[in-house]
């Protein structure tokens, strides 16, 4: 081989050796704004979780859990993709209730197209409300249910977490609407979904569900339509593993369940 080849490959190997490391030291720096650590038990990126290699903003963490021990009020539960259950199936639910009485959710994500002056017709405050109510869950529809953002406590109603209220008194549905509340900081749910305690743990760990925390632009989503798909986005982009029976569908009972109703006002 000629002494002109030999340094030909001797250069192209050089600018080879630079490129890949290069590389490797972007890539490594797209990266380092994710604390590792946070990320126990569940694989990291992963190619085609990230198939462009864009850096991922810094706010990019794992929020989400599979662990039933994190359930609690004020928490958010995800319908995973395999939840096949047409009841839940792409839901995205707060809890407003957890305690030994049972669970007291609200599905998010179901808008209807019924104003509020329709379908609290016996409420005066509510005669010239156009904004839509919301099924809240196939459990006891007639009963009525609201979330409430204040930034200062609600007499009466019960705090579910940070800034908002669960209202569920006949009385303070009229007084809260007659404030005329903005519908961006109050919506009202028809019927409710409702759990035992030992129940909505065994479906988490099925698979049926991830559990976020909940955050008040969540709950009161100005498009609850792509809510979910929003979501299991995240949960993918976040959690690149396979579960027990992923790839199956997971069906859940009926949630017609033994616990106490409860106390809400409701249409007549």
């Amino acid at each position: 081989m000629s002494l002109r080849k030999l340094w030909f490959y001797a250069m192209l190997a050089a600018i080879l050796a630079c490129v890949t490391v290069g590389g490797l030291g972007r890539q490594r720096k797209k990266f380092d704004g994710l604390k590792m650590d946070t990320w126990a038990n569940h694989p990291s990126v992963t190619a085609e979780s990230n198939p462009q290699g864009q850096a991922l903003p810094v706010d990019f963490v794992p929020v989400q859990s599979r662990n039933a021990e994190s359930l609690g009020a004020g928490k958010l539960l995800v319908a995973s993709r395999s939840l096949a259950d047409p009841l839940f199936a792409k839901t995205v639910i707060l809890l407003a209730r957890y305690d030994a009485q049972g669970v007291l959710a609200l599905i998010l994500n179901r808008r209807t197209d019924v104003p509020l002056s329709r379908a609290l017709q016996d409420l005066k405050a509510a005669k010239d409300r156009s904004d839509p109510v919301y099924l809240g869950g196939p459990l006891e529809t007639p009963a009525v249910f609201a979330l409430f953002q204040s930034p200062s406590k609600v007499e009466g109603a019960e705090h579910v977490f940070g800034s908002v209220y669960l209202i569920t008194a006949k009385s303070l549905f009229e007084k809260t609407i007659s404030a005329r509340p903005d519908p961006g900081v109050f919506h009202v749910y028809l019927g409710y979904a409702g759990w035992t305690q030992d129940q909505l743990r065994q479906e988490v760990g099925w698979g049926a569900w991830f559990i976020f925390p909940a955050k008040a632009s969540t709950v009161f989503n100005a498009d609850p339509d792509s809510l979910w798909r929003k979501m299991i986005r995240q949960t993918e982009l976040q959690m690149a593993w396979t579960t027990p029976g992923a790839g199956g569908r997971v069906a859940i009972l009926p949630h017609f369940l033994p616990i106490p109703e409860p106390v809400a006002y409701r249409l007549r």
